[in-house]
């Protein structure tokens, strides 16, 4: 025990001389979270938080435009500017001062009810409702376009959501357009005697959907950018503890000091215990700073604040087994590469390539199947699920076991490899 004892003292003593190294293990993660949550904030807002500037170009200026209008302020989401021109507007949108332009066009709400009257007097006239209208000639009403402009800058998702509620709106004012059409046809248009008559069709939507969200002490649980960026980032920094942890190694091989080690009663395993348990203290500073962070900073930014409430020694529990994962492939590649010239470059691109595929970056979900399945052997794919049931879901230590075993099992793997490659390579 003295000896790993003594092993942990002597790294800590390492680490504790390179001020530079520990400013980059503590610094550097908990600013690369407030500026990735900065950014991504607006995005896990609900869209009535933010009003978008939109153009409106209304050539029509009857009954239909009005009602887009109307329900266009009503949602909360846009922010009305008319404009005259539809030249304007559109070089306004295409060079980035607007994101979006909408052309209502002329005559839209006369050539609508032309359409909807000719509909419903076809269809009542096959009921031998409509006495003349074997004698009119059916006129053939051009098809109308809402023309919509976009920033070219502008993400799909945003078009394919303004497009369907455009389209959703629209529906809706065909489909009260018909209604008050069979009931003038049918005489029990309200509007013409000034009577308070209850209309014969009800136009509300029958149909509606409801999102059901988690809840605590009957309250929902919303997630936040804090409670999806503070594990991801936290686990990209405790994995990024690969690199010191190899070039330290690597240094220790190449200046001699496993050569005098050697000399003494000292096993491999047991300068990989000391390394261990120093990184993993590292590793719980560097998440209790991340906390720190997400309690204390983000409120005082304007960020949502990171919830914690009795989730925190299953919090602690993950990040324990995830520093291990962490710290095992950081042996490895320690105990592989020759030279610091490899470890630095190789152990900086494999957390990249480890962090893009394990969803830091980008949700699983919307990667492609291939890539879905490869984000499997991800050891950060296993931590940052776990922070997720935790965090997101609601789950206790039994739901998380799997990616704990996972974890658990990697650190073990790495590390069996590290001590038999080394004993080969040093055998007489």
């Amino acid at each position: 025990m003295h000896k790993l004892r003594a092993s942990t003292y002597k790294e800590m003593l390492l680490l504790l001389r390179d001020l530079g190294g520990i400013a980059i293990l503590f610094i550097m993660p908990i600013l690369l979270l407030v500026v990735i949550t900065l950014v991504q904030d607006s995005t896990f807002k609900t869209i009535s938080d933010v009003a978008i500037p939109v153009l409106l170009v209304d050539k029509d200026g009857g009954e239909v435009s009005k009602n887009i209008r109307q329900n266009l302020s009503e949602s909360n989401s846009f922010e009305i500017l008319l404009k005259d021109s539809e030249e304007e507007a559109k070089e306004a949108v295409f060079t980035g001062k607007y994101q979006l332009a909408i052309v209502i066009p002329e005559n839209l709400s006369n050539s609508l009810q032309k359409k909807v009257d000719q509909n419903v007097e076809g269809i009542l006239s096959r009921f031998g409702l409509e006495e003349d209208s074997i004698s009119k000639s059916k006129e053939t009403i051009p098809q109308k376009e809402v023309r919509l402009y976009f920033d070219p800058a502008t993400q799909h998702s945003f078009k394919s959501s303004v497009k369907n509620g455009i389209d959703k709106m629209i529906s809706k004012i065909e489909s009260q357009s018909i209604y008050r059409a069979f009931q003038i046809e049918l005489g029990e248009d309200d509007t013409l005697d000034g009577a308070d008559a209850e209309p014969i069709f009800d136009t509300e939507s029958f149909i509606a959907f409801k999102e059901i969200l988690p809840t605590k002490n009957n309250r929902e649980i919303i997630p936040n950018s804090a409670q999806h960026n503070v594990p991801a980032w936290t686990l990209f920094a405790i994995f990024f503890i690969i690199v010191p942890l190899a070039i330290n190694l690597v240094k220790e091989k190449n200046q001699g000091t496993f050569v005098r080690l050697r000399t003494q009663p000292v096993s491999y395993a047991t300068v990989l215990g000391g390394k261990t348990l120093v990184y993993l203290v590292v590793c719980l500073i560097q998440f209790s700073l991340m906390l720190l962070v997400g309690l204390l900073l983000f409120p005082l930014m304007g960020l949502p604040k990171i919830d914690i409430s009795g989730k925190l020694p299953v919090l602690y529990l993950v990040a324990f087994f995830s520093g291990l994962a962490a710290i095992g492939l950081g042996l490895l590649l320690g105990t592989i590469a020759k030279t610091q010239e490899q470890a630095a470059p190789f152990g900086s691109i494999l957390i990249v390539i480890l962090a893009a595929i394990g969803g830091v970056w980008v949700p699983v979900f919307v990667m492609p199947e291939f890539m879905q399945l490869l984000s499997k052997i991800s050891p950060m794919n296993w931590g940052l699920e776990a922070f997720y049931d935790v965090f997101l879901r609601n789950v206790g230590i039994a739901q998380i076991l799997p990616e704990i075993l996972l974890l658990l099992l990697f650190f073990l793997t790495t590390v069996i490899i590290s001590i038999i490659y080394n004993q080969r390579k040093h055998a007489v």
